[in-house]
């Protein structure tokens, strides 16, 4: 598999080897050693699968007081996959990463703990993956606005569909540091 920087420390663009032949492909799509060796240290404890429609945006959420690390792979379709540096100490706080995420180039996105992520949907519909490093908590979650001037996503579609929750999110500039992931709270 091959690893790539994407210019945000904690971000890595992630492309599995796969077996391609007249029959379809075939990929693993994580090994624990091979991702530990890539500096992957995280143990995954669950599995999300979301399936959404085209136009539809999600996000951008991020756990608070046990923020998450997760590996995001496209199943079905073509997303616009987005991370935003929320670390209150890292050099990149606040700036963001978008990709191109589809079932025909297998690529996975990795962010660790302190990301918030969302995503657009380019087809008709797309199935996303989530394997996640804490378990789900309803009373933990955080986000930000979709379209924070202030962060500047440059989101590729117009009038995306935006849940009544994704569209109340307050600006990054709203949020207080009690708001944002407590990176400290990772054990």
């Amino acid at each position: 598999m091959q690893v790539k920087e994407t210019g945000l420390p904690g971000l890595l663009l992630i492309e599995p080897r796969c077996f391609r032949d007249e029959r379809g492909f075939f990929l693993e799509s994580f090994h624990a050693e091979r991702y530990r060796g890539n500096g992957i240290t995280d143990a995954f404890v669950q599995d999300n699968h979301s399936r959404s429609r085209q136009g539809v945006l999600r996000g951008l959420h991020f756990r608070v007081k046990r923020p998450q690390a997760q590996i995001v792979t496209v199943i079905r379709g073509r997303v616009f996959d987005v991370a935003v540096d929320l670390r209150t100490e890292s050099a990149t706080f606040g700036r963001w990463y978008g990709v191109a995420l589809s079932d025909e180039g297998p690529r996975q996105l990795y962010m660790a703990a302190g990301f918030a992520h969302g995503f657009c949907v380019l087809s008709k519909f797309a199935d996303l993956h989530y394997k996640v490093s804490r378990f789900y908590d309803h009373a933990d979650e955080g986000g930000v606005l979709w379209n924070d001037h202030d962060i500047g996503i440059r989101w590729p579609i117009e009038n995306p569909i935006v849940s009544e929750r994704d569209g109340a999110y307050p600006s990054l500039r709203q949020l207080d540091r009690a708001r944002l992931p407590h990176i400290g709270a990772l054990s």
